[in-house]
């Protein structure tokens, strides 16, 4: 009898053992010769030591077209299972290049909706490692879009991470796009709906993989990737990171951390920091770090749309959204892809119940033919309806200045921002001062002896009898007026003060927002 036990057992690690080098040694070493791990070493480099559990480990595919039924492998090019990361529970997936180039068929697609459903129906986030050469076209029609119905259902409800670690080409790249936060890896990471080779049969155009959808390309200009990592093990620390700032699902509030910075804490540079000329520019991210627990600060989509800034933080152990215009790019004026950046930040920061604290320094939204007839108008809206939308906590600091059409842009309206602020520093108006003044006075300008010393003098007149912060405040049209260095304790005081904020939304099936 213990003889039948052992041969069973040893039929089982065999078996283990065999699913574990998935498309077999050699495939590992090429896969590694290309800079590549394998989809197992990327489970233990992202999850807690021990903790991941598999599942459909046995798993194969059913074809037996074109040759299949001698190319069959357990799990079918993907594996699957939940596991704990800072002993939080994740449900993931981690397809495997070295199995039919980790190509989606049937059962492939199976188990990744498993995961997806058993993340949905736990209330866990869902990590997915993308390495595949696409639909497997031996198997028929593509199973992608029982994949999309489950991202959309998860979408608000549970965080849905992506990281690209090899080619993800052609529908498959439609379900990253999907989820919540994509990752790339350079020198190994590419995405794109129609390869290099259909490029130039079609355009005549001749570009490599990393020219049409490598990690520069969709970190810096398209704005699909939000973080590019140097390596694969940087990208998993980045999700790990990223992971610390959200909570498991939509039910729950995002983790508080001690990070032993005093509240009441209070830097006095920050009262010079900011330029009063309106015109120079300084970077926000140096007032950022100085107010946010411990200088850490987790940027988004770093370097698309660097006129505004987003990003998570902490103030006083708890997670923040922030949203900031940035003067060292564009003046931190407001343009297409700024508002879109900002406002998919903004819905997600929502949806998980992340507070928003938006720091303005805004001259207008971006003029000019390009913008206009990209549709500012509508991406411009997006935003707008993104701020109108969110229920949690939002609170505005007007910095050094903000006019026209960015007031409500950037949130500056206590209609659509529960408290909002301004430093003295700051210049509120539907118009800049040299604007208004031009249409105002254009007559005396003109008839003046010396137009330039007169226009000179209204743009000053208007700055201190219009644009300062008290004639808003006398107005009602902020709440109050404070020094840089208070910023710290204000906003965590405010954020005491507005915890348990409840908004009443109409009943109906959702809102149209302007794609």
């Amino acid at each position: 009898m213990e003889a039948d036990i052992e041969h069973k057992l040893q039929e089982l690690r065999e078996k283990r053992e065999i699913a574990r080098l998935g498309g077999g040694k050699e495939k590992i070493e090429k896969q590694h010769k290309h800079g590549k791990l394998t989809a197992r070493e990327r489970l233990e480099l992202l999850l807690d030591p021990g903790s991941f559990f598999e599942l459909g480990q046995f798993v194969t595919h059913r074809c037996r077209d074109f040759g299949m039924d001698k190319e069959r492998y357990y799990g079918d090019g993907v594996v699957t299972g939940y596991g704990t990361i800072n002993g939080r529970r994740v449900y993931v997936f981690s397809q495997d290049f070295t199995v039919l180039g980790g190509s989606l068929g049937e059962a492939h697609a199976m188990k990744i909706c498993e995961v997806l459903d058993y993340a949905i129906e736990t209330g866990s986030p869902i990590i997915g490692l993308n390495d595949s050469g696409g639909a497997r076209i031996q198997e028929g029609p593509s199973h992608y879009g029982a994949i999309f119905c489950r991202n959309v259902l998860a979408s608000g409800y549970i965080p849905q991470i992506s990281a690209i670690l090899g080619p993800c080409a052609g529908g498959a790249s439609y379900s990253p796009a999907l989820t919540d936060f994509v990752f790339m890896v350079k020198g190994i990471s590419y995405m794109f709906i129609t390869g290099p080779r259909a490029v130039k049969a079609v355009t005549g155009e001749e570009l490599t993989v990393e020219q049409l959808g490598g990690p520069e390309v969709h970190g810096e200009i398209s704005g699909v990737a939000h973080f590019v990592a140097e390596s694969e093990v940087e990208c998993m620390k980045q999700i790990k990171r990223l992971l610390s700032f959200l909570p498991s699902n939509c039910m729950e509030k995002p983790p508080t951390v001690n990070t032993g910075d005093d509240p009441n804490r209070m830097d006095e540079s920050l009262n010079y920091l900011i330029p009063v000329n309106p015109r120079k520019p300084y970077d926000i991210k140096d007032l950022i770090l100085k107010v946010v627990d411990g200088g850490d600060f987790l940027e988004v989509q770093e370097n698309f749309a660097r006129n505004i800034v987003v990003g998570f933080a902490r103030m006083n152990g708890e997670t923040v959204g922030i949203i900031a215009n940035q003067p060292k790019f564009l003046a931190g004026s407001l343009d297409i892809n700024a508002s879109v950046k900002a406002a998919r930040f903004i819905r997600f920061c929502d949806a998980f119940n992340i507070p928003l604290i938006t720091l303005v320094d805004c001259p207008a939204y971006l003029p000019g033919k390009q913008q206009e007839h990209g549709g500012i108008i509508r991406h411009g809206a997006k935003m707008l309806y993104a701020y109108c939308e969110a229920s949690v906590p939002k609170i505005t600091i007007v910095l050094r200045k903000v006019y026209g059409g960015a007031l409500s842009g950037m949130c500056v309206s206590k209609h659509l921002s529960d408290i909002t602020l301004a430093l003295p520093t700051a210049e509120i108006a539907v118009l800049g001062p040299e604007a208004a003044v031009e249409i105002l006075f254009r007559k005396e300008i003109a008839a003046s002896e010396n137009p330039e010393a007169e226009k000179a003098k209204r743009v000053l007149e208007y700055r201190e009898k219009f644009c300062n912060p008290y004639v808003a405040a006398e107005r009602g049209y902020i709440d109050g007026v404070i020094e840089a260095r208070e910023i710290r304790p204000t906003v965590i005081s405010l954020l005491k003060a507005l915890k348990g904020k409840v908004k009443r939304a109409l009943k109906k099936k959702h809102g149209i927002i302007p794609l």
